[in-house]
């Protein structure tokens, strides 16, 4: 993978906004470097957490258990920023204060996590970070900000930080999951609105991927089916452990009333007969309704890391500085 003494010291850039015009720039953005790199990264930690548990004994490095530390670190800065006891029709504005509090303290942060030799990379990768928590002005969250921390991660790894594949199953069940737990504490903490969301007609109000990796990890249950999440007792038992049913149970702590008027899409697709069938689609439709959204990928961020450019190789996630 990366290697971390051929990184160029001067090589890194702060990253900019580049789908500025649906007509011209998303179809550029599907054939992109960066989209080659992102939806490459998502398939191979799909890849890495086919058949596996949360709770399952996995490989967690130096750098797993430092993001970790990180992860706990934001959620730890929630205390600092109580939400405002003033009644607000769309989210809390305390938020503003939480988002300003992360941007302020991100470079200290990623320096902490990050050996000296890369620093100089900071200015790219701390951008992905902030967004990934939500937007600060809007007070809102959504698939956008969850693209943004998976786009982090990527970058982690290009710059040889995270060790892939070797790090891959527990940047998915260790750092992921931590991630969600902490975003859904500031849903719920600021009440943030959905970003993007299709309403009734979208998968989930704020999150995608934990479908779909959630879904990889239930391929080949033997006893589990995508119908079992309509069975109480079964989200109970196994939402610990598998990412989709933890989903399925946010949603049902935070909206009343039958699950197939509320939330029809996810609905549907437990009349899937297979898991295999259920990850397929959702590889498919986070292509479409994430990747292929204007809405959702006008805000993403283009560097050195993820490039704005035509893709040299679309096949297989390779950190650059590995060829």
């Amino acid at each position: 993978m990366a290697n971390q003494e051929s990184t160029a010291q001067d090589s890194f850039i702060v990253p900019v906004k580049r789908i500025k015009d649906e007509a011209k720039d998303l179809p550029y953005f599907q054939n992109s470097e960066a989209y080659a790199r992102i939806m490459s990264y998502i398939l191979a930690l799909n890849n890495a957490v086919l058949n596996s548990k949360v709770s399952d004994p996995i490989p967690e490095s130096n750098a797993i258990t430092n993001i970790l530390a990180l992860l706990n670190t934001l959620d730890s800065w929630i205390a600092l920023v109580p939400p405002k006891a003033d009644p607000q029709r769309f989210g809390n504005l305390a938020f503003r204060d939480y988002i300003r509090m992360v941007e302020e303290k991100a470079t200290t942060l990623l320096e902490d996590l990050l050996p000296s030799t890369l620093h100089p990379a900071i200015q790219e990768i701390s951008p992905y970070l902030t967004q990934g928590l939500g937007h600060g002005i809007r007070i809102d969250y959504g698939s956008g900000h969850e693209l943004s921390f998976v786009a982090w991660l990527a970058c982690l790894e290009i710059i040889g930080f995270v060790r892939g594949p070797t790090d891959h199953p527990a940047i998915v069940l260790r750092v992921f999951v931590r991630y969600l737990e902490l975003v859904r504490k500031l849903q719920k903490t600021y009440q943030l609105e959905p970003a993007g969301s299709h309403g009734v007609w979208g998968l989930d109000d704020y999150q995608f991927l934990p479908y779909l990796w959630g879904s990889a990890q239930l391929r080949d249950h033997p006893r589990l089916k995508p119908v079992s999440i309509m069975q109480t007792p079964y989200l109970e038992d196994f939402a610990p452990d598998y990412m989709y049913f933890r989903a399925i149970q946010s949603i049902h702590q935070t909206k009343r009333g039958p699950f197939h008027e509320h939330s029809p899409v996810l609905f549907e697709i437990s009349g899937v007969p297979h898991w295999a069938k259920v990850n397929s689609g959702m590889i498919k439709m986070y292509k479409a309704e994430v990747l292929n959204k204007f809405p959702v990928v006008q805000h993403l961020l283009f560097g050195s890391l993820l490039p704005w450019r035509p893709a040299d190789s679309p096949e297989d996630f390779v950190a650059p500085n590995s060829k």
